[in-house]
């Protein structure tokens, strides 16, 4: 009996080490779980350079970006972004607070890349977190400019395309700024649009120029989300339904 009265100490003290190391271990594999939903936010086929996916990841809650390797996604591997978050775990039997850990993980964004990829274990570089400048303000789409200019056509009338691109080339558009024109039914519609950033809605206008009238209008902010189908020279011709 006292030998086993000696032993119980000495047995609660491994037992305690155990879960000590285990309590890490789960805090780092919190730590891991927000180093991949980092990933997930990141995930898409749209091609980007390191500036913009690093400047994307360190808008993350909970990330830290430490390096970013490649220049773009579509180039070589793609873009290795190294990013420290921290995770924790609290055992109350034996820890005496919440175990906290900081780790490090590579997150590699690429076409190349499979959803819900698990990020790569990695020292933690040397140094203070990156930081990003902020993008350029897209170009402001020319509204006013495009009712005004654009052709009004008689009932009965023919509208010609080559007249409304005529329009557009004078307006002296932004680089930036994506149109296309297309002819359906004896109208015309025209979109102007600027990239988006695959997550928020899109800035576009939409024109149609048929017999009799004239339109210039923004879709709705849900009918712009990505996917929506909203910014395309086909809501143009003929648009989508309000949303409900």
């Amino acid at each position: 009996m006292r030998r086993l009265l000696l032993l119980a100490p000495l047995l609660l003290l491994t037992v305690g080490c155990g879960v000590m190391e285990n309590s890490e271990g789960e805090a780092t594999n919190a730590a891991r779980e927000v180093a991949r939903k980092a990933g997930e936010r990141l995930y898409g086929q749209r091609p980007r350079t390191g500036e913009e996916v690093g400047r994307s990841a360190s808008g993350i809650d909970g990330v830290e970006v430490l390096r970013v390797t490649g220049t773009s996604t579509h180039d070589g591997d793609g873009i290795d972004v190294v990013v420290r978050t921290s995770g924790s775990a609290y055992n109350r039997l034996f820890d005496p607070q919440e175990i906290v850990v900081q780790r490090c993980f590579a997150v590699r964004v690429s076409p190349k890349s499979e959803w819900g990829e698990d990020p790569r274990d990695v020292d933690c570089p040397d140094g203070p977190a990156l930081t990003f400048a902020p993008p350029p303000p897209p170009p402001r789409l020319p509204y006013e400019e495009l009712r005004t200019k654009l052709p009004r056509v008689p009932k009965g009338g023919q509208v010609d395309e080559a007249e409304v691109r005529r329009t557009l080339a004078g307006l002296d558009l932004n680089p930036a700024i994506r149109t296309e024109v297309k002819t359906d039914g004896g109208r015309v519609g025209v979109l102007l649009s600027v990239k988006g950033n695959g997550f928020d809605a899109q800035d576009c206008l939409l024109a149609r120029v048929g017999p009799g009238a004239t339109e210039v209008w923004v879709p709705s902010r849900i009918q712009r989300m990505p996917g929506e189908g909203g910014c395309t020279v086909g809501n143009a011709l003929d648009p989508l339904p309000p949303p409900h």
